[in-house]
């Protein structure tokens, strides 16, 4: 049988999200191409022999619109004949790039795949695509008559729900930080970063290099001091048993960032002399709660590790997406997963979360968590709205 294996993966830094962070200065198309282009050049492939781009975007509106993975791939330089789509399950929309490009090597259909992502929301910011649109229709509403709610107030009920305090969640930010801190200084990064160049505030361009959401002084302190961000009158009035405790501090911030990896098969890898780092090994995507929309990685970790044949025990490393910190501690808690071996590099409210490239920063940042060491089963997880959500096992190839 036929099988897919990572050869390599590579990240851009991951910006802030607003104007004058470090790379607003880039349309997203350049963003995403830079990460395309890396890829090619880390690995020496031919880049006619690319079979797809396969890409995640959330915000495809604007300038992340039309079909935004096959400008990135001409502008990368890839030849016209290669082909290009892009993706969305939202926050694990590259994600599910790679077990589409994976699944696709798998059945015979591709030889070689990019799996990446792009998210600008410094250029789209989040919810643009829906803002002021009914994206629901009749029939969901008629389903839900309560109404569903932001991914914040489902942030807010999960730590309701799991009985977290503010001083658990702000604990978990605090660490964040000084793990992604801690890899930065000790070079942990450096094998799966690629610098640019992005226009700065003046238009000279300036070297991008490290993840610029990451705070090193950050504080028990200074993240108490900060207020609750979802605490509006009308959601205080829908559930008025809710004790606030979502802040920006414990939430995952927005960025600006892209990602990609190349997928093929162990067969075709050895014909083209390259070496694989991973081998993609099990895939589930579930559906969850709509209201609660964030807890889908519990079901699908279950399903991953069954579809895997293996048990928590067996997997060395962890990636859960932090888009909330409540997210992350009420997945512990149901599995029962090691804290030490979830997100050690930090995670995503430090690092930061460009939607549509998180699912692959994430998997970058896994391979060189496994590498570094010495494991040889990593699973990934991520919450999506909508109340679904990706997992996905690897082994490492030494």
């Amino acid at each position: 049988m036929r099988d897919a294996v990572i050869v390599d993966a590579v990240r851009t830094p991951v910006g802030k999200g607003k104007p004058g962070g470090a790379l607003s200065g880039l349309h997203p198309v350049d963003l995403h191409a830079h990460a395309i282009r890396s890829l090619i050049e880390r690995t020496g492939i031919d880049p006619a022999s690319v079979d797809d781009v396969i890409s995640g975007v959330v915000g495809q509106i604007g300038e992340q619109s039309g079909n935004n993975a096959r400008w990135a791939a001409l502008a990368a330089g890839l030849p016209e004949s290669v082909p290009a789509v892009t993706v969305d399950r939202q926050c694990g929309s590259s994600q599910q790039a790679i077990h589409f490009a994976a699944q696709g090597v798998i059945s015979g259909a591709y030889d070689i795949v990019i799996a990446s992502g792009v998210e600008s929301m410094s250029h789209v910011p989040i919810g643009s695509q829906t803002a002021g649109q009914n994206i629901f229709g009749a029939a969901v509403t008629e389903r839900y008559p309560e109404g569903l709610v932001p991914q914040g107030i489902s942030a807010e009920l999960i730590a309701q729900r799991w009985r977290l305090s503010r001083g658990q969640l702000d604990a978990f930010a605090s660490e964040s930080h000084r793990r992604a801190a801690a890899a930065w200084a000790e070079g942990r990064f450096a094998g799966e970063v690629s610098p640019l160049k992005a226009p700065g505030p003046d238009g000279s361009l300036m070297q991008v290099a490290t993840d610029e959401s990451v705070r090193p002084s950050t504080t028990l302190e200074v993240l108490a001091g900060l207020t609750p961000a979802f605490r509006a009158e009308v959601w205080q009035q829908r559930f008025p048993d809710i004790d606030w405790k979502v802040t920006a501090g414990n939430s995952s911030p927005v960025n600006d960032g892209a990602s990609a990896l190349l997928i093929t098969s162990s067969e075709t890898a050895r014909r083209l002399g390259l070496r694989p780092r991973a081998r993609l090994h099990s895939f589930a995507v579930v559906g969850d709660d709509p209201l609660y929309m964030l807890t889908g990685v519990i079901p699908a970790t279950r399903k991953v590790l069954d579809r895997a044949g293996l048990s928590l025990s067996d997997i060395d490393a962890f990636e859960v997406n932090e888009a909330f910190a409540s997210v992350v501690l009420a997945w512990r808690a149901e599995t029962g997963a090691d804290a030490a071996k979830v997100n050690v590099n930090g995670g995503a409210t430090a690092i930061g979360h460009p939607l549509g490239a998180s699912g692959g920063r994430l998997m970058t940042t896994l391979l060189s968590v496994l590498e570094q060491t010495g494991g040889r089963y990593g699973l990934q997880t991520m919450c999506e709205a909508g109340g679904l959500a990706n997992a996905t096992v690897i082994e490492r190839l030494s």
